[in-house]
């Protein structure tokens, strides 16, 4: 497998002796693996070449091979004897279950959160929602979706339930390619950030049937819009004809 330089190459060497030290250069490869991973560059089912990753991303094996560790406990990465590390598949079944568990979650922590956040809580998460607007606005799709992302999140963590967060953690993860995705179509990212302004709405106000029944539909039209993105019918999983 063969990536262009200009996917992978950081804006500047990854310093591994810098102030911040190893933490900073594990985090920092880490975070942009898995972006490559989110973005399509390193395709499904593609074996990861060390060697390249390792030159593109002027790194040694060592943090290559410990964020490759980190995203094998997320479901993007497989490491597999005699093989090294393989882009993680996601069947479309497969996506479409976990969507549907992944709403009746997020559902449940909206609840949750509009009884147990504080003020200072919403007030922030508000304030994250405004940057993410920001972002799609100038169309910035990836900052866009790391936010988005982390608004979910959040609105788990303020739900105060840890068995919940802990269920939740890991679909989370290991959707996180599909759900990019699914945002690929111009309309689809529309509808989505319409449903976030309602969402946001509903949680200032401490609605909790309306939060619930917000994330419930946004999270089951994300099935949806992953399905138009892959050109299947959402219900059945048949290809769509193409005109």
């Amino acid at each position: 497998m063969t990536v262009a330089p200009t996917d992978l190459t950081m804006s500047r060497p990854v310093d591994a002796g810098g102030p911040l030290g190893w933490r900073s250069l594990h985090e920092t490869v880490t975070s942009r693996l898995r972006d490559l991973i989110v973005e399509g560059q390193l395709p499904e089912g593609s074996r990861i070449i060390e060697r390249e990753l390792c030159d593109q991303l002027q790194v040694s094996r060592t943090p290559l091979r410990e964020a490759f560790k980190v995203l094998a406990a997320e479901g993007l990465v497989e490491i597999l004897p005699n093989r090294g590390a393989v882009v993680g598949r996601l069947g479309p079944r497969e996506a479409k279950a976990m969507l549907a568990v992944i709403a009746r979650l997020e559902a449940f922590a909206g609840e949750l959160a509009c009884v147990h956040a504080t003020d200072a809580d919403l007030a922030a998460l508000s304030a994250m929602h405004d940057r993410m607007m920001a972002h799609y606005r100038r169309r910035e799709r990836l900052e866009y979706f790391h936010l988005n992302q982390d608004i979910h999140l959040e609105i788990v963590r303020l739900a105060g339930n840890d068995i919940l967060r802990a269920m939740h953690a890991r679909l989370h993860a290991r959707m996180k390619r599909s759900r990019f995705r699914g945002n690929d179509i111009p309309e689809n990212w529309a509808r989505a950030v319409a449903d976030h302004e309602e969402l946001i709405a509903a949680l200032l106000r401490r609605d909790a049937p309306a939060t619930n029944a917000v994330l419930q539909r946004h999270l089951d039209e994300s099935w949806i819009r992953l399905a138009n993105s892959l050109r299947l019918d959402p219900d059945t999983l048949a290809p769509l004809a193409t005109e």
